[in-house]
């Protein structure tokens, strides 16, 4: 009997035998359950490895050449790429303008389901093509299903367009990968409530995504050791942040180092750079910029021995 379903065959459809009495069963199995199936997920997440250090190479080339990382979703897939696009800027300094979601339905989708939108193959292409692409640009295709017409339609257009391709998915089977330049495809295996990729599928592609992303900055020079040297102290929050990881870095007190933080107008690397080597603010911008914007090559010394003595690891 043939299938009336495209959608019957994907894994991210099928029952999972270990949830059939999901209706049933205690709070507290469910709890154990989802633990137990997360960690299958991670397991997934983890056989991609591979494929996710090429993926770092793809997005960190792009950053370098100056190009842009779009990221292209519906539903969740798309929500779970507009927060990564938007968490860039504080966390890493950088442009809002070289880091890029394209939701489908638009904004008013990230807040409300709106129907049918992920169906519109051609919206795909068009969303996309708005964003007048160069080749220099990195695009990122997230998709749990594989299937979804609007991501479809935007990778197409990007193709054309000669931008390199990314392709985030849980279905390993694909087809897409005869298509885009790598896929990512941690195979999550069923959810424990049948379909609902917002959850083991969500959670995968949000651990494929901060990967790409971080590990791309910490290469392009966004960190000192582990230290978060290119936020940007727009809030409270942010500025006691930026204090703290002046002080981490340098070995002065917090006072010192909100000091240091007003004298270099907020710049956190430009700060830890004035205190390491005793140059005034514009030297030690025209520094970092010779060091490509890396705070251990303008300083001369790793972030790690200080940061060690700091927590006490060296002490016996």
């Amino acid at each position: 009997m043939p299938t009336m379903s495209k959608w019957e065959s994907l894994p991210t459809e099928a029952i999972n035998p270990n949830s059939l009495a999901l209706d049933t069963a205690s709070v507290g199995d469910v709890v154990d359950l989802m633990v137990s199936e997360d960690r299958k997920m991670v397991a997934a997440v983890h056989r991609e490895k591979e494929r996710i250090i090429a993926g770092v190479q793809m997005v960190t080339e792009s950053f370098r050449k100056g190009g842009r990382v779009i990221f292209v979703g519906a539903g969740t897939s798309g929500r779970l790429g507009v927060v990564e696009a938007a968490e860039m800027p504080p966390t890493f300094g950088v442009s809002a303008t070289r880091v890029r979601a394209i939701m489908a339905g638009g904004k008013d989708a990230v807040f409300q389901p709106k129907e049918g939108v992920e169906d519109d193959y051609e919206e795909g292409a068009r969303a996309i093509a708005r964003l007048r692409p160069q080749k220099r640009d990195v695009v990122i295709g997230i998709s749990a299903s594989g299937v979804t017409p609007f991501v479809r339609g935007s990778l197409t257009r990007a193709r054309k367009a000669g931008l390199r391709i990314i392709f985030v998915t849980c279905w390993p089977g694909s087809e897409l990968q005869n298509f885009v330049d790598l896929i990512i495809a941690p195979a999550v295996g069923p959810e424990i409530l049948t379909g609902s990729t917002r959850l083991k599928a969500g959670t995968a592609t949000k651990m494929v995504l901060n990967m790409l992303t971080t590990i791309a900055m910490v290469r392009s020079g966004k960190t000192y050791g582990n230290l978060m040297v290119d936020v940007q102290a727009t809030n409270d929050k942010l500025k006691d942040r930026a204090r703290r990881i002046i002080s981490m870095a340098t070995g002065v007190d917090y006072e010192a180092a909100g000091k240091l933080l007003k004298s270099a107008r907020n710049d956190v690397k430009a700060a830890i750079v004035m205190q390491r080597t005793g140059l005034p603010l514009s030297k030690a911008l025209a520094t970092l910029r010779k060091s490509h914007d890396s705070v251990r090559e303008a300083v001369g010394e790793d972030a790690e021995p200080r940061l060690r003595a700091m927590l006490g690891l060296d002490k016996k």
